[in-house]
């Protein structure tokens, strides 16, 4: 992984532009910069983690990914996008292109690294990740996503989800075809429509946010948000506590719910 624990600084196939989210229009000049801290965890019923993670925060990128596929193939797929999305924008040059373009250009990247190498190889044949990262420049902040890994944002206390699952359930459930408590009930719900290479294109959702000072976002894979309602996440990120104190306590919490999955989260925090 690139970095765990918390730090501190100061500072592919492009397909339609990114959607400004529900984040206020904030246009303080002030600076904001960023802390984060992850933690990764086997949970209590599986044999090995196909949860990756990885982070820079000189860098302004965040990656959380939840493998999947037989043998330790969930493992390899989760492992290879987070380290060429990160290789792709760590160092990144300006002149490339906009931050969201370059990122959507790695996460593609990764697709097709995953999705070469499971052809090459029949052992790892039909592996794929789930993918959620977050990219900052100063306030402006991109979250990028593919499959049922989730980010959230705490701000004034109240948590909100900023993505939007690729899950046959969810996707049910925003066309009102099922309630949500038949989603949380549902023998389908492990089911995900986009998956990090399965497929040879793949195409990521992309929302623009605004960041205050305050901010806490949350990238986590489902392991998380299936143990722990979003009132749960929303209690224990609240307190006051060091971020890596926090990332701890919802490991904690999602295992004594039954730790069913691997369990993943960052957090990061823009601070002024």
């Amino acid at each position: 992984m690139k970095a765990s624990g918390e730090q501190e600084c100061h500072g592919g196939e492009i397909d339609g532009a990114c959607k400004l989210g529900s984040g206020s229009e904030d246009l303080a000049t002030a600076v904001v910069h960023y802390v984060a801290a992850a933690v990764t965890d086997r949970g209590r019923k599986r044999p090995s983690n196909e949860d990756a993670f990885g982070y820079s925060v000189e860098d302004g990128v965040y990656v959380v990914c939840d493998g999947m596929g037989g043998a330790a193939a969930g493992e390899i797929a989760s492992s290879l996008a987070v380290d060429e999305v990160l290789r792709l924008l760590e160092g990144r040059n300006p002149g490339n292109g906009t931050l969201p373009d370059v990122a959507r250009e790695a996460i593609c990247a990764a697709n097709e690294v995953i999705y070469t190498r499971a052809q090459r190889n029949q052992r790892l044949s039909g592996m794929g990740t789930t993918l959620v990262s977050l990219v900052v420049e100063e306030r402006r902040v991109w979250v990028l996503n593919i499959g049922d890994s989730r980010c959230y944002r705490l701000r004034a206390g109240k948590l909100e989800q900023q993505t939007l699952d690729h899950s046959l359930v969810e996707e049910q459930v925003r066309m009102g075809r099922m309630s949500r408590s038949e989603a949380i009930r549902s023998p389908l719900r492990n089911v995900i429509t986009r998956a990090l290479g399965t497929q040879n294109r793949v195409t990521p959702d992309c929302f623009e946010l605004q960041a205050e000072a305050g901010d806490l976002f949350l990238l986590c894979s489902d392991g998380l948000t299936r143990e722990l309602a979003d009132a749960v996440i929303e209690k224990i990120l609240v307190v006051d506590q060091p971020l890596e104190d926090r990332c701890a306590r919802l490991v904690e919490a999602a295992n004594k719910a039954g730790g069913h999955d691997n369990i993943t989260c960052i957090l990061v925090q823009a601070v002024q």
